[in-house]
């Protein structure tokens, strides 16, 4: 079997792993963060975890393909990264987790430490008896990057866990017990997650080993791992067990819901480590993973050395904030930004494929977990600034998914693509990273890839290369899909330009202003139609089925503005700069009912502008482009000083994978994408003190607001480098060269700053 290599390490692994610390060293920097302050104190976990945040809680590393972390026995909506501050329960520690997304799934490979008789299904939570849950408080638990402690009551067991990229690394303190046991869960996931194929076996007295596979929001999702005990393992079972209590669980090693219990004797206060490594390949390299990045037993110096990784992170852009709530929310955003696209990949570079073959010693780091009708926003572009690196191993990633599936990916998770969300937004991601100039990929065959992905015929694209438009009776969300497509096609028009491909460049470009065939001029809004001169009937531009018409997760209100890649043509499209103003000023005031069956991700409401949902993040900066730059200011102080908060309930709608809280940071330090792929950032109102960022390039951009409060929230003058700077937006290739941009802020709005038209933003930047 493929464990046979495995097999051949007689000796305890406690032993081996002494063996391997002699000459195998963790695979994480040493070096110290660039200043002594420690800037993951600010970081809260908690923030997100309660409300509709669905965000993480648990110990990690920055894009480690480990989230270690508390799984509730609760399932439901606001349970999709398996915790919830409202909840108090936990049925298990499992290795991978999702962080802000509206769908549940994951939940690999949980671990529960319990004492006394042990019981073998999760329980139910009517009967705290019926099954291992255990209750907790959060007075006995704590939550900071890198590391998660909690008490289980119900065991008086103190659990701490703490992370690698590819290891989870478990501390359990027992008390006096001849009944001490470690279930391994090979059944239970979240959400949609249900076992296809589960399997573990003993290796020697110390190791056990094995494989998760299961189907959910991921289709086919299969996790290897390896684990070592750092105590010998007195007796082992596994079982295959049923979704009752009522019956009897079957001694068995492999089937659809194994479950496997290691019984030690422990001594008061003992504590029992465990390490698991995961892989998607093989639990060979799940081994190696351990061998390779936790070759010791120093529990607290992994939990250091994940600190040290996230301050590196967290350096690379200091604040000087307004106040203490600032500094947490801030930091604690910056952090949620940086959990995922998180590795999918061995030590070794090995990895599974879309198309489950496995690529062996890859050049770059495959990753998965890409939101991207969420990240593509705001998430990515910021990656363009401060994780240039890893924008590369993104696009790679996102290249090899195409060799592999034909089309980039849409929404990819675990090697799968789940095609959720409308839009085929990988292109937008890609062609950004070709613009900017990032060269740590093969350009031809990303626009191989933007062309082959827009070109085919699923999910309406076949009616927008014959009609120009989705017609609404023929394909659901035909509004939301027809513009996401216009967005990523006219990106695809710009790196056509740019590789001197004429032909692709006339043609996309076409098709990237196709979002006028949804724009009726009667009614002034985006609305289904179902021919060249019929529209949908009847009309509410109010009304919000969940996934059941013409927009997605929003209406007519949100998705009219959605033409962040033409402003110039959407105001042409409303009668002219003054009709346009009107119309958005209207966007933020008015008030409507969107029905029974409305998306519950429509949150943050400001009149109809909903900030809890991506659709609406670009929209605050539109005024811009009509010389009103005083209009986003109001707003996104407004949003950053009201929808962002240091509490559990502190964001306004799901995380979504990082985006909630990229539109958070870009808004803070004053300029956001609202072109995400133009190379453009609009200035709205700096509301900290001072920024300095450490560029991957070596420069340094400090951004400075003199006179910054929240009461002065309007810019009145911009300078860079000493030099007065009339724009109301920066370039990235001028960002990214450093210096110093300074802002002047007051109580009132400017009547010139970014008021001319030769200052404003525009969808094409004039070189």
């Amino acid at each position: 079997m493929y464990l046979n290599a495995l097999r051949r390490f007689k000796a305890p692994l406690v032993a081996l792993a002494c063996i391997a610390a002699s000459c195998t060293t963790s695979n994480q920097p040493d070096d110290k963060p660039a200043s002594s302050a420690s800037l993951t104190q600010y970081v809260d976990p908690y923030i997100g975890s309660s409300f509709h945040g669905h965000v993480f809680v648990g110990a990690n590393v920055p894009f480690g393909a480990v989230q270690l972390g508390p799984t509730n026995i609760t399932q439901g909506w606001d349970w999709c990264s398996g915790y919830h501050y409202s909840d108090s329960t936990i049925v298990g520690f499992a290795h991978t987790h999702l962080s802000g997304t509206g769908i549940g799934d994951l939940g690999d490979i949980s671990v529960m430490p319990v004492t006394g008789k042990v019981q073998l299904v999760k329980g139910s939570i009517k009967d705290p008896n019926s099954g291992y849950y255990s209750l907790f408080s959060h007075d006995d638990e704590t939550v900071k990057p890198g590391y998660y402690s909690v008490k289980l009551k119900r065991y008086n067991i103190g659990a701490e866990l703490t992370a690698t990229e590819r290891v989870g690394f478990h501390q359990y303190t027992f008390p006096k017990s001849e009944e001490a046991s470690i279930i391994i869960d090979l059944k239970e996931g979240i959400g949609w997650d249900s076992p296809t194929e589960t399997f573990i076996e003993q290796l020697n007295d110390s190791t056990l080993a094995g494989y998760r596979f299961s189907k959910g929001w991921a289709n086919d999702q299969r996790v290897y791992f390896t684990a070592v005990f750092s105590k010998p393992i007195e007796q082992f079972e596994s079982f295959q067990v049923v979704d009752t209590a009522a019956s009897s669980p079957v001694p068995a090693s492999k089937g659809r819901m194994i479950k496997g219990v290691a019984h030690f004797k422990t001594q008061e206060g003992e504590k029992i480590k465990l390490k698991v490594g995961i892989s998607p390949v093989s639990a060979e390299n799940a081994f190696a993973n351990i061998h390779a990045e936790v070759p010791h037993w120093d529990f607290e110096k992994v939990v250091a050395d994940a600190d040290a990784a996230w301050n590196r992170e967290l350096q690379k852009v200091r604040i000087e904030a307004l106040d203490s709530v600032q500094m947490r929310t801030f930091y604690t955003a910056l952090y949620h930004t940086l959990i995922a696209p998180s590795i999918f990949n061995d030590h070794n570079g090995d990895y599974r494929g879309t198309d489950k073959k496995v690529y062996e010693k890859a050049n770059f780091t495959n990753l998965t977990t890409f939101s991207l009708w969420d990240t593509y926003r705001a998430a990515h572009p910021l990656f363009t600034i401060m994780q240039a690196d890893r924008v590369n191993d993104m696009v790679n990633s996102m290249l090899a998914i195409y060799q592999q599936q034909g089309k980039l990916p849409v929404w990819h998770l675990m090697g799968n693509e789940t095609n959720t969300m409308p839009g085929y937004s990988g292109v937008t991601v890609v062609a950004d990273a070709v613009l900017k100039g990032f060269d740590g990929f093969d350009h031809e065959l990303a626009f191989e890839a933007m062309k082959a992905t827009a070109m085919g015929n699923e999910f309406g694209v076949n009616y927008v290369k014959e009609m120009g438009f989705i017609p609404a009776d023929e394909e659901v969300e035909s509004v939301a899909k027809g513009l996401e497509y216009a967005i990523a096609d006219w990106s695809i028009a710009q790196v056509a330009k740019k590789l001197g491909k004429q032909a692709d460049y006339e043609y996309f470009s076409k098709r990237g202003r196709y979002y006028e065939n949804y724009f009726d001029k009667q009614t002034r809004f985006m609305r289904g139609r179902v021919s060249q001169d019929e529209w949908r009937t009847p009309f509410d531009p109010f009304k919000s089925a969940h996934r059941k018409d013409d927009y997605s997760e929003g209406n007519s209100w949100q998705y009219t503005w959605l033409v962040p890649q033409d402003v110039e043509g959407l105001i042409s499209l409303m009668g002219g700069e003054e009709a346009f103003a009107q119309k958005l000023d209207s966007l933020f005031v008015v008030e409507g009912h969107m029905g029974e069956e409305a998306s519950n991700d429509i949150t943050g409401l400001i009149g109809q502008y909903a900030h809890g949902n991506e659709p609406s993040h670009h929209i605050t900066y539109m005024y811009a482009y009509v010389g009103q730059p005083w209009k986003t200011a109001e707003k996104v102080r407004f949003i950053v000083d009201n929808m962002y908060t240091d509490k559990p309930d502190g964001l306004i709608g799901n995380e979504d994978v990082g985006q909630m809280s990229a539109w958070y940071i870009f808004s803070t330090l004053g300029f956001y994408p609202q072109n995400p792929s133009n190379g453009a950032y609009v200035f709205g109102s700096p509301a900290v003190h001072q920024a300095m960022l450490s560029l991957p390039n070596g420069n340094k951009l400090e951004v400075v607001a003199n006179n910054n409060s929240k009461a002065n929230k309007y810019i009145q003058s911009v300078k860079l480098d000493g030099k007065p700077y009339t724009k109301s937006y920066i370039l990235h290739r001028d960002l990214m060269k450093g210096g110093k941009l300074v802002f002047e802020m007051g109580s009132t709005p400017s009547p010139t700053w970014g008021v001319a038209k030769a200052d404003r933003p525009r969808s094409v930047p004039a070189e």
